[in-house]
């Protein structure tokens, strides 16, 4: 499908980086045919192999902050195989600014390929231990790190902020209003979030929590939209995390490569697969309604992947 003909324009002149290369991808299955329902992909991860995905989008105005102030230095926040360092320390590296990433946990005898791809574009690294990344929410610790590195633009670990989520809602600016069902799967909620400031009254956001035991929902989304309460079209698709945040299983893997050949799809462990794997069971179990016209997010992450053994994908 031509991406031309997905992509609103206007949006395009709005992002600080080209993504024009996303598109909508339909996924043709004979259980999606005899449930009476179809679905799509809206392909961000092909916006570029690094900064792609909804990073970008949840990046958008915290590097538009950066760029209009005097230290042109953002600081974030990640772990060691942390998608959104790796996409804010590229982002900057393009746009001219300086990088800092704090990192959880001492530092390795070996960095991970994602930190040494932050490295490489020019992030500067600082290791905590887990404890004080703990408290990364905390203003003492903020403050600490602005006396140590100096003013700079700091953006929460996985964008979670209403900034994130404002740009997240950009997003929904790519999706017409003919999608009954936008699915993505969810770590912070940040993205969740923008899709929900974003959506239609009538079009259903549906969440998949990546994370094991996540209960401060509420909280989570009243932070970032200012809603006073859970809007009524967020439904959240629990019981898909796999053994919690980055856990995987044979049946997981075996479901990525079968994606792989049926679609052409390539996924990665820690977000996508799980996605894609709850709305299929929940298509096959006939919990979305006949006529649903459903669409998924490919929020990126692909270079996670690296981490697996070797031949362990077929993609």
């Amino acid at each position: 499908m031509n991406c031309e003909n997905n992509i609103n324009r206007q949006v395009i002149s709005k992002m600080l980086f080209d993504i024009s290369n996303a598109g909508i991808d339909p996924l043709k299955n004979d259980l999606f045919y005899k449930k009476q329902v179809s679905v799509s992909v809206l392909r961000l991860d092909k916006i570029h192999p690094v900064v792609s995905g909804n990073k970008l989008f949840k990046l958008h105005y915290f590097l538009q902050e950066a760029l209009q102030s005097s230290h042109k230095t953002i600081l974030s926040f990640g772990g060691a195989y942390s998608n959104h360092l790796a996409a804010t320390a590229y982002a900057c590296s393009v746009l001219g600014l300086k990088s800092i990433g704090i990192v959880r946990g001492e530092e390795p005898a070996t960095l991970s390929h994602t930190l040494q791809q932050c490295i490489h574009d020019g992030m500067h690294l600082k290791f905590i231990s887990r404890n004080q990344y703990a408290g990364k929410e905390d203003t003492a610790l903020v403050h600490s790190l602005l006396d140590e590195f100096g003013e700079c633009t700091v953006v929460p670990e996985g964008g979670y902020h209403p900034l994130g989520a404002k740009g997240a809602a950009l997003i929904m600016q790519l999706l017409g209003d003919e999608y009954t069902h936008i699915c993505t799967a969810m770590g912070t909620a940040s993205t969740l979030a923008g899709l929900l400031l974003g959506a239609g009254a009538s079009q259903k956001i549906t969440g998949i929590p990546v994370l094991k035991g996540i209960s401060d929902m509420e909280e989570r989304i009243t932070h970032l939209t200012g809603y006073k309460t859970l809007p009524g079209n967020l439904e959240l698709l629990t019981g898909y995390h796999f053994g919690g945040y980055a856990k995987k299983t044979g049946e997981l893997i075996q479901f990525m490569n079968q994606c792989w050949q049926q679609y052409q799809l390539p996924l990665d462990f820690v977000y996508t697969a799980k996605m894609l794997y709850a709305v299929t069971d929940r298509i096959k179990n006939d919990l979305f309604p006949r006529g649903s016209n459903i669409i998924c997010l490919h929020t990126g992450g692909l270079q996670g992947n690296l981490s697996l053994p070797a031949n362990t994908l077929t993609f």
